[in-house]
């Protein structure tokens, strides 16, 4: 068996690096076979991720521009207006505390700034507010710049790629099967439509989802496909971690094995997309979290929204520790 499953993770590596499609059965025993060792399946995704981004990682700093305020009903969301916990809630930043935290996360190491906004969507006042705040962030910073804003059409999306916007985050979450059971206010397809809107006028997206909803091994590599047909150049893989007050509740569906094993998923199926270790890693992965570099090219750091995370500082020494390098922007210029 151990030669077996050996062979199997290198065919996994195989198929990945050729760009070949991996067959759905054998996407599924990479989160569910107990006969294939975490090891050797670590080093396979390595292979596929050394190939595309050798051992660069990039630091992501998000910026929570506004927060609170939201019609949504995502049930394992602490700002979701289902939710029962108490949340700071504020509108829209002055542009001078935006760019106060440019500067900070620049210093802090990060390769790209994420601007996340709360709430079903911009309309066309706002989209062209943020337009112009993206286009002084990318003058005045060697960074790249995201933002999540909630639903947009095609010629909001035309506006911030103007603007020089570098990618634009919208997560589907969960599977299409059990998105009705997250969420009532909005679709999946709702969510779909955004990525394709933003695809549709040259727009890189950033869209991932969260493990640890009631999703069976089927879902996420069904997530995980439909992201690399929506070219997806960017993937959150976020781990739950109830949120006091949200409608989901405490859950314990994660192991660290299991959280590796996805991110692993997600590299075979998905080669040259940045994978990043998200929202939850520290509670979920706890003693393993270096081992996620080996799949995964990219990491949050200074928090998630509402959720505490690691300072800037100790996630460029787990970077470093585990024989990885924090990569650059001015790297790729």
């Amino acid at each position: 068996m151990p030669a077996e499953s050996h062979a199997f993770c290198r065919r996994l590596a195989g198929l990945a690096l050729e760009g070949a499609p991996i067959p759905r059965a054998e996407a599924i025993r990479v989160l569910t076979d107990p006969d294939i060792p975490l090891l050797p399946l670590l080093d396979a995704a390595f292979v596929v991720r050394e190939r595309h981004f050798g051992r660069g990682v990039r630091v992501h700093i998000l910026n929570n521009v506004q927060n609170g305020l939201c019609p949504e009903d995502c049930n394992y969301c602490a700002q979701a207006t289902s939710s029962a916990g108490e949340v700071p809630v504020y509108r829209m930043k002055s542009e001078e505390a935006i760019f106060d935290e440019a500067k900070k996360a620049l210093d802090s190491g990060a390769y790209r700034y994420c601007l996340v906004l709360s709430g079903r969507g911009p309309g066309n006042e706002r989209v062209e507010y943020l337009a112009g705040v993206v286009s002084r962030l990318k003058a005045a910073f060697p960074m790249e710049v995201c933002l999540s804003a909630g639903f947009i059409d095609a010629s909001q999306a035309a506006r911030l790629k103007e603007a020089g916007l570098d990618r634009y985050n919208h997560n589907l979450n969960t599977s299409e099967e059990r998105y009705g059971s997250i969420c009532h206010t909005h679709s999946y397809a709702d969510r779909v439509a955004t990525l394709t809107a933003a695809r549709s006028v040259g727009l890189e997206v950033c869209s991932g989802l969260i493990l640890g909803m009631g999703e069976g091994p089927e879902e996420v590599v069904e997530v995980a496909l439909t992201l690399n047909r929506l070219d997806a150049r960017s993937i959150p893989v976020n781990f739950y971690v109830h949120a006091p007050g949200s409608k989901l509740g405490a859950q314990n569906r994660l192991t660290p094995e299991s959280c590796l094993r996805a991110l692993c998923l997600f590299r075979f199926l998905n080669p040259s997309a940045e994978v990043r270790a998200a929202g939850g890693r520290e509670a979920n992965l706890r003693g393993l979290e270096s081992l996620a570099l080996y799949p995964a090219n990219s990491l949050f750091a200074e928090g998630y929204l509402n959720t505490g995370g690691h300072a800037a500082d100790k996630t460029l020494r787990l970077i470093e520790d585990a024989g990885f390098s924090v990569e650059r922007v001015e790297e790729h210029e």
